[in-house]
This record gives C-alpha cells, structure tokens and sequence, in this order.
C-alpha cells in the first residue's frame, strides 16, 4: 500500500512541475521576443523622434534606436539624419545584418548624416540612428527616400 502510494504521489507531482517547467519556458521565449522590436516605417517621410538612454546602449556610451524597412532590389535610397542636440550617425543593415553603408558627417561639414546606396537584394532592412561615442541623446529628423531611377 505504502508503495503504490509512493508512485502514485509521484505521478501527481511530476504532471504540475513539467507544466510550470513549461510554462516559464513559454514565457521567458516570449519575452526574449519582445526585448527588440525595430520601429517599422511604413511610408517615406520625414519623422521626428528623440534618441533616448532609453534606447538600445551602442558600447561607445551613446545609444541607437531602430527602424525597419521593407526595400526592393534596385531600389536607389537616400537616408538623411539631422540632430541639433547630438553627433548622429546613420547605419543601414542587410536582412542578415550586415552594414550596406554607414555615414557619420554629412558633406555640408557638419556633424549629420547622409548616405546614398542601392538595394542589392529585396528583404526587410534595418535603418539605425545613433550617437557618435557620448554625444548623448535629443531630438533627430530621419528620411528615408527611395529615390526614382534615371531614365
């Protein structure tokens, strides 16, 4: 009696530990999920926004904030970033997260960014706006234009 009493307990805690050993799996893989979620731009505007320690922390004491995009093959882009509060820097990632292209001063002498590229393979791509080393944070204007083709 003692015995079959023994198993049987056992039966009845095993079930509930595997499903709460299951269910805070479940949850940590849902929050890993949720910890980077790239802002998606969805049309071709200019947006403001501000750059935050709030945002992804780059290593270099600044930090980063991120866009996607979903862009075709052949698509010509310019992607301009402007910042009075800080030294921007604009990155732009492949699906696989390469860098296409990275621009940290503009050609007008200061310190935005502009950058010009052509998309090699269609996918959604991640544009990335960061501060050069401490620069801090503050409020930037991102564009992102697809620009036509020359005909």
């Amino acid at each position: 009696m003692k015995k079959t009493f023994a198993v049987g307990f056992r039966h009845i805690l095993i079930i509930p530990a595997t499903l709460l050993t299951m269910g805070i799996f479940i949850k940590t893989a849902s929050a890993q999920n949720n910890l980077y979620s790239p802002i998606p731009l969805t049309n071709f505007t200019e947006i403001s926004d501000t750059l935050s320690d709030k945002d992804i922390p780059t290593g270099q004491g600044g930090f980063a904030r991120d866009y996607s995009v979903k862009l075709e093959k052949g698509d010509n882009l310019s992607i301009d970033l402007s910042s009075e509060n800080f030294d921007s820097i604009i990155t732009l990632l492949a699906p696989n997260g390469t860098t296409v292209a990275e621009n940290d001063d503009g050609p007008d002498g200061t310190s935005n960014s502009l950058l010009f590229t052509r998309i090699t393979e269609t996918g959604t791509y991640i544009v990335r706006v960061r501060s050069f080393g401490e620069t801090g944070v503050g409020n930037f204007k991102l564009k992102v234009t697809k620009l036509l083709p020359v005909k």
